[in-house]
């Protein structure tokens, strides 16, 4: 019998703990509460911390705050494979991945949602992939955010009464800086919507395990190259720490009125992306 050659990276689930994974950014270390705590090793060395594992609408979860407890890991030195693996090993197929994130836009105001379609990577020296050989795998990206998941989030948020915007390029930058008032209005000269330090390689690894992804944007201020303009006031951890504070509870209605929504069948391109990508 020929080995299939992505069973050594893509990992078997050590039991279906949970079908639905939430990423929480900053401010979101909450979500879930009186739950197991359950401490995970994965061959990409330890996740951000422990994974919270409970039940949202019937369906199980499990949290990981991907910066760690109390903010511990900056955006550039995050473990992505690691998070990603955990949650693939609990028997997670969909990925919920609210953010902080910056507006590149005058009409994308703090306070609003973005349901990010495209991304732009601006990183550096971040380890993008689970496969570094003898396997060589060329994953799509053409679509890299699930468009089920995508269309939910959506229909849940106007129901909820949110402000979203159903779509937007986010621009991934390495951090923890800010960007430059140059880079900046070249970002938002280009049109793009959205600028945050932790899509990348988070999304893109998501697709490599085969896991539906969604991120959820939560705009909480406008970046630097928007300055000048009326109501715009350029970007401060005092800003960014202000707007998430006040929507908090926003996120977490979100969440918890999409969760329900995931149990049943995938039938999006998400699930055979390793089909055609291995040589």
């Amino acid at each position: 019998m020929t080995q299939d050659p992505l069973a050594s990276v893509l990992p078997r689930p050590i039991e279906r703990r949970a079908q639905v994974g939430v990423f929480g950014g900053s401010g979101f270390y909450e979500l879930l509460e009186g739950v197991e705590r359950v401490e995970l090793e994965t061959p990409y060395g330890p996740p951000s911390g422990a994974l919270a594992l409970g039940e949202v609408g019937g369906v199980p979860v499990a949290f990981l705050p991907r910066h760690g407890q109390g903010h511990r890991f900056p955006p550039h030195a995050i473990n992505y494979r690691a998070n990603l693996w955990a949650m693939a090993a609990l028997g997670v197929e969909r990925i919920l991945a609210p953010s902080a994130a910056g507006s590149l836009q005058p009409h994308v105001k703090p306070g609003d949602f973005v349901v990010c379609d495209q991304y732009v990577d601006r990183t550096s020296g971040r380890t993008s992939t689970f496969f570094d050989g003898p396997t060589t795998v060329h994953i799509a990206q053409a679509e890299p955010y699930c468009p089920h998941l995508r269309e939910l989030a959506v229909d849940a948020a106007r129901e909820l009464g949110i402000t979203i915007h159903e779509r937007g390029t986010v621009v991934v930058v390495q951090g923890p800086r800010f960007s430059t008032r140059a880079e900046s209005r070249w970002f938002s000269s280009m049109g793009w919507e959205v600028v945050n330090m932790t899509q990348y390689p988070e999304v893109a690894l998501a697709r490599e395990l085969q896991l539906c992804y969604v991120n959820i944007s939560l705009i909480t201020d406008w970046d630097v190259g928007l300055e000048g303009q009326p109501e715009v006031r350029p970007v401060s951890v005092e800003e960014v720490l202000r707007v998430l504070k006040a929507n908090n509870d926003r996120v977490r209605d979100l969440i918890f009125a999409l969760v329900p929504r995931l149990a049943g069948e995938r039938r999006c391109p998400c699930a055979p992306a390793l089909a055609d990508a291995t040589l």
